[in-house]
């Protein structure tokens, strides 16, 4: 180990400083991706017996690597769903990672894990959840979604049995055939069905559709996954509506927050998550709308013993963890080693307080509403749905799939702006998905006015 610390002092240096001017950067670089020959001519051979040491590998990454990554916090952009991380939030980035804290359990990193639990309570206000709710920062949507419904299969077994009901029967989840990817995903992983329920015109699930699903398959349906905040879109479903369906059905609700439910915090969109309040679990990602840097998704319980009951994994080696009465994360999701992912949003929360992040939030439905206005003037452009949130999609009259492919990329190549194509029942389209505070009127018609 001698040997890999003798110039540790001038490698942290190296790092710390680059670090530092990566942070702050007042003129971000977009980038752009390199293709995999180039990168072999230019950056292979880094890898070696003896190495190239840390000058050289840092120039590596700072002059070939790095800039063949687009960078996700630039305020041009606008695809997928972007991340717009604070400066506190990605400078605490680096104290989690120096500080060698476990965050699994609440023995090894208990000041780590009351932090990430303050956030937790914090939000679980804003959405109206009990005070006993609580839950777990896990990597993203994907794992939070998973583990949601891992719970909610467990507990509805869990309860047949002391039925003596069937335990195999509970095997289908119902969702709006607008619901993320990532809900097949799981549906996949976990072996069980999915009921896809069509959405209405304006992209919103609403009750009465679920009900129809939920008469149909009975007792097989032992949840109802809601979105609030549509990748492709930015759509809430009609949450009240749904919710009060489980006056009548016994189902577990989950609410696929990942992107949108951070809006809650804006009081102009407030009443969009109406209903919220009676899932029995959600998810949002502080990597998207929260400011936080990847990769971070709190996956929050109405009831956190379901979440432990379906996780909690058990070994000899663990037992001094479950047989004590503490607040392990590890034992609410799919997970067991975990860093303590949810300390750089405390960290950034507590350094500039909620009203700052209502206030950025409230900023990006401002700029989304202006921005469609502004579509709406233009004879060439036609505004698809207006903006419910932060993400406006629109059209450019006589285009094709390869015409937006073709100017999307120009987009990149100028250096402009990073705006893919999308499509929505097979039909091309394109999109800005506006979570970036620095985001401003002018880049986006700067935009605009290249599809003339």
């Amino acid at each position: 180990m001698h040997a890999l610390s003798t110039d540790t002092e001038a490698v942290v240096d190296l790092v710390l400083d680059y670090s530092r001017r990566r942070l702050m950067f007042e003129d971000l670089p977009l980038d752009k991706p390199m293709s995999e020959r180039d990168l072999k001519r230019i950056a292979s051979g880094s890898v070696s017996e003896a190495g190239i040491g840390a000058r050289r590998a840092l120039a590596l990454f700072e002059n070939v690597l790095a800039p063949a990554c687009i960078s996700v916090d630039h305020p041009q952009y606008l695809s997928f769903i972007p991340s717009a991380p604070s400066k506190a939030s990605i400078a605490f980035d680096l104290v989690v990672s120096a500080s060698a804290i476990y965050g699994g359990s609440w023995l090894e990193g208990a000041g780590a894990v009351f932090a990430e639990n303050e956030v937790m309570a914090w939000f679980a206000r804003e959405i109206g959840f009990p005070a006993e709710s609580g839950g777990v920062f896990v990597q993203g949507g994907t794992i939070g979604n998973l583990s949601a419904l891992v719970a909610a299969r467990e507990r509805a077994r869990r309860l047949r049995a002391l039925n003596g009901a069937d335990t195999a029967r509970p095997r289908v989840v119902v969702c709006s055939d607008e619901a993320h990817s990532s809900i097949a995903s799981a549906a996949r992983i976990m072996d069980i069905e999915l009921v896809p329920v069509p959405a209405g015109e304006d992209g919103k699930l609403r009750g009465g559709a679920v009900r129809e699903a939920l008469e149909e398959r009975g007792d097989e349906v032992f949840a109802v996954v809601a979105t609030a905040g549509s990748t492709n879109f930015g759509i809430v479903d009609d949450l009240a509506s749904i919710a009060a369906l489980k006056g009548e059905f016994d189902f577990w609700l989950h609410v696929d927050g990942a992107y949108g439910l951070a809006g809650v915090l804006a009081d102009g969109s407030r009443d969009l998550f109406a209903g919220v309040e009676h899932a029995d679990s959600v998810i949002v990602d502080p990597h998207k709308w929260l400011f936080a840097p990847f990769d971070a998704c709190a996956l929050l319980y109405r009831d956190p013993s379901d979440g432990r009951f379906a996780h909690t994994q058990r070994a000899g080696y663990l037992d001094t963890l479950t047989e004590a009465d503490a607040w392990n994360p590890s034992d609410l999701a799919i997970q067991l080693t975990r860093r303590p992912r949810g300390l750089p949003l405390w960290f950034s929360l507590a350094t500039h307080g909620v009203g700052a992040y209502r206030a950025a939030v409230s900023s990006c439905l401002t700029l989304a509403r202006e921005i469609a206005d502004e579509i709406r003037r233009r004879p060439d452009l036609r505004l698809v749905r207006d903006p419910e949130l932060s993400v406006v999609v629109f059209e450019r009259d006589g285009w094709t799939a390869a015409d937006y492919a073709a100017w999307s990329e120009r987009l990149l190549e100028d250096q402009l702006a990073f705006v893919t194509p999308s499509s929505h029942r097979g039909l091309p389209l394109t999109r800005f998905a506006i979570v970036n505070p620095r985001t401003s009127f002018d880049d986006l018609v700067a935009i605009l006015d290249t599809m003339a």
